[in-house]
């Protein structure tokens, strides 16, 4: 029989297991390019939190990268796009519930707006003139993917896109698609802090550490050394 602690171990290994299986195999990471700042963004507010939601690939990453940014108090990795009952990683990773992995960043928008959360996005936390796959990963749960939460969100997300597509900085047109209306599900617990807590991790040092070196080097004003953590994190360590 398990004691109770043996038990956590073979639970926490085992999900460990799916998870690399949902987010994929090793591979090379992303490129880093660094953006122009949006000409629309948001003007100044009294309010002191907002929420974006962002898809990116595997949200390891995109969790990873937000939790380094100044302003950013958290980012919870989960699903978007699909209803309440698959949202789960099980189903999730069928690519058939009209979910993406996703990312949903609380932010003090006195300190950052809305526009540079998107400028960093699109700058270092993924490619986004890949179709429904980010480096390794396939499907159209790992789909670039923007979620306005209104819409003033929405105006600056496709002003955005427009900017960037018409300086053709990628060499190619974005593949992001901005998906209003949607409800953000949170991830199991194991995939929250992941990047943090599994810094060793094979997929996490070829595919994700290297964003977060990006951020640091590319935004070393916006780079926060302590990671942002989220309320509950299961230790894998």
């Amino acid at each position: 029989m398990f004691n109770q602690s043996n038990r956590l171990r073979a639970v926490t290994a085992a999900a460990l297991v799916l998870s690399a299986a949902a987010c994929g195999r090793i591979g090379a990471g992303e490129r880093a390019v660094l953006l122009p700042p949006p000409v629309v963004d948001e003007t100044a507010t009294a309010a002191t939190s907002e929420k974006a939601v962002l898809a990116g690939g595997c949200f390891w990453g995109v969790q990873g990268v937000f939790q380094h940014v100044k302003g950013v108090s958290q980012a919870i990795s989960g699903y978007t796009g699909g209803n309440a009952s698959s949202a789960h990683y099980e189903d999730v990773g069928l690519g058939t519930t009209g979910h993406a992995e996703s990312v949903q960043v609380t932010f003090d928008p006195r300190v950052i707006s809305y526009g540079e959360i998107l400028r960093i996005y699109f700058s270092v936390a993924h490619d986004p003139t890949q179709k429904n796959r980010q480096g390794p990963d396939t499907g159209t749960q790992y789909r670039s993917a923007i979620f306005p939460r209104d819409e003033s969100q929405k105006k600056i997300a496709d002003a955005y896109v427009a900017q960037l597509d018409a300086a053709k900085t990628f060499g190619a047109p974005l593949a992001t698609t901005i998906e209003p209306g949607k409800t953000f599900y949170r991830a199991e617990d194991y995939h929250q802090d992941f990047l943090v807590q599994n810094p060793s991790y094979p997929y996490i040092v070829v595919n994700d550490l290297p964003k977060i070196e990006n951020l640091r080097k590319m935004f070393p004003d916006r780079y926060a050394s302590e990671p942002a953590l989220t309320a509950v994190s299961v230790s894998v360590r």
